[in-house]
């Protein structure tokens, strides 16, 4: 069994993305995914202290894009429009979410058993063609007042949504 951290929407909250770590870590999650909307490259330090390694991808608000990948590079963790990833055998994707179109899409190709979005600021979970959508919801707390984050087993495909 391996847990991936899925978080989305941090927009700068500083305590909230604190928290995530501290509890990515606590639970020896092997690989951290964040599904978009930053805000600013500061932001991003605060995942230094995480034990594993983070993949992401940008959202609608990440306008300092260049200043985030060079902050990306320099901690060791890959972001992009859209990523991949590999784990215990899982194939998986992540993408802020903003057209549904494409999410659809990319649910429906056959290519990945999950695909982990952000954007709406509302967790989910959802079976798309046979592929699990998963929104961990806002970290950030700003739109829905909830702090959430998810841990998702690699093996069972079970998702935890854990309120902060």
């Amino acid at each position: 069994m391996v847990l991936v951290g899925l978080i989305s929407d941090t927009h700068d909250n500083l305590t909230a993305i604190d928290k995530a770590v501290e509890l990515f870590n606590s639970r020896n999650v092997e690989l951290a995914v964040h599904a978009g909307d930053w805000c600013a490259p500061f932001a991003m330090l605060r995942f230094k202290e995480l034990k594993c390694s983070l993949v992401g991808v940008y959202g609608n608000v990440d306008g300092e894009r260049e200043k985030l990948k060079d902050r990306a590079l320099e901690l060791g963790f890959k972001i992009d429009m859209f990523e991949e990833f590999k784990l215990d055998g899982l194939n998986g994707a992540v993408i802020h979410g903003v057209d549904e179109r494409i999410v659809k899409a990319l649910a429906l190709s056959g290519l990945y058993r999950v695909l982990v979005r952000g954007h709406t600021h509302k967790a989910a979970v959802e079976s798309i063609g046979g592929c699990i959508v998963v929104n961990p919801g806002e970290a950030c707390g700003y739109l829905t007042g909830r702090k959430t984050i998810a841990i998702l087993d690699s093996e069972t495909l079970k998702v935890e949504t854990i309120e902060l």
